[in-house]
């Protein structure tokens, strides 16, 4: 009984003071929170629609961070997961009728299956050719769906009418947001380089930095980097198939460069090497985006978002979420643990986290009146 109490205890005091003196996890657990209550603000068609598209970009984005913010390896080809998730899952549907519920699991095994084995070739390169390899992919996929017989994968026009994932939007709402957070999460513990079980973040950090001095040590980086393709291709392809049966459509489109380069936009403007900045990115830029497009700014769409871009790259070059939790958290000299920006002292060591002004070097002084 008393081995069940302190069981039952364990997530209060994680949230006490694992989650609650960190900004940055606060902040995040108020954002889900906001994100499952959506449908108590509003089940109006479109926003729900804009919010599920979100959820599942979300994860999309975050995947593409995973395989080249955290591995190092830049992959202008992302769209090959996407729609070979989306394809996978629409083609087992159109010619075995069988319920998404299954199709996108096999359609998301397809999907891996698919960006894995083009990875092959791609394991010997490194910079601006592995990104232009890697581009050539989803270019020559999308060639080979259009030239397929209609009757196999919809042609040009792609597959249509495919069931969709629930009955109601509601319920499809909550199906992504439900698989985006556990996604996401995920995904968190398997780049988080601190944790004590999980090694592959350690590991893909080791091989971003260094690749040579990473082999040196030991580390087969070949198996790994099989690995970040293999981990960011499971849920880029997730996100393909949940995109498919959500707007029953499976298009040659998703293989498009257009595609692949929306995820980079994406990360890069909430923060690369984050996580957390993939969602930032996708809920403002594309929310944002479908905005506008509804007001009489509409015509000026592109030239409103390249501007809003720009501009974020210049005054905030690391992205919006590593700068906003840069403002608002102070990471401790001593422990290396985040504390809120305003302490004085860590919450952990009791460390000073504020050098008062006259214990600072004379060099520094000088340095401040200059």
């Amino acid at each position: 009984m008393r081995d069940l109490l302190q069981l039952a205890k364990r997530p209060l005091k994680d949230l006490r003071f694992g989650i609650l003196p960190v900004p940055g996890r606060a902040i995040a657990v108020l954002f889900f929170l906001f994100l499952f209550a959506f449908p108590l603000i509003t089940t109006h068609g479109y926003p729900m629609y804009l919010m599920t598209v979100a959820a599942i970009y979300a994860i999309y984005a975050v995947s593409w961070d995973l395989l080249s913010g955290y591995s190092g390896q830049v992959s202008f080809g992302h769209a090959l997961f996407f729609g070979g998730g989306a394809y996978g899952s629409a083609i087992l549907y159109m010619h075995l009728g069988w319920p998404p519920g299954v199709t996108i699991i096999l359609g998301t095994l397809i999907g891996t299956a698919l960006g894995v084995a083009t990875c092959f070739p791609a394991l010997r390169l490194r910079a601006p050719y592995l990104s232009l390899l890697t581009m050539a992919f989803p270019i020559i996929m999308e060639r080979i769906v259009r030239s397929i017989p209609n009757s196999i994968a919809g042609g040009n026009l792609g597959i249509r009418h495919l069931l969709p994932l629930a009955g109601s939007d509601v319920a499809s709402y909550f199906i992504c947001v439900a698989i985006m957070a556990v996604s996401v999460l995920m995904m968190w513990k398997l780049t988080d380089a601190g944790s004590k079980y999980v090694r592959t973040g350690l590991i893909f950090h080791a091989i971003r930095e260094d690749e040579i001095a990473a082999r040196a040590s030991g580390i087969n980086t070949v198996r790994y980097k099989i690995l970040a393709f293999a981990l960011s291709g499971v849920f880029a392809s997730l996100a393909g198939a949940l995109f498919a049966h959500f707007t029953s459509l499976a298009s040659p489109a998703y293989f498009a460069l257009l595609q692949s380069f929306l995820a980079i936009i994406w990360v890069v403007f909430g923060g690369i090497v984050s996580i957390y900045g993939a969602v930032i990115g996708v809920y403002t830029l594309y929310v944002l985006t479908d905005f506008i497009r509804l007001t009489p700014a509409a015509s000026y769409q592109m030239l409103i978002m390249t501007v809003v871009i720009i501009l974020i790259l210049l005054f905030m070059p690391e992205g919006v979420g590593v700068w906003v939790k840069g403002k608002i958290s102070r990471e401790c000299p001593r422990c290396k643990l985040a504390n809120i920006a305003w302490r004085s002292e860590c919450r952990a060591c009791g460390a000073a986290l504020r050098v008062p002004p006259h214990q600072m070097t004379i060099s520094s002084q000088k340095t401040v009146v200059r």
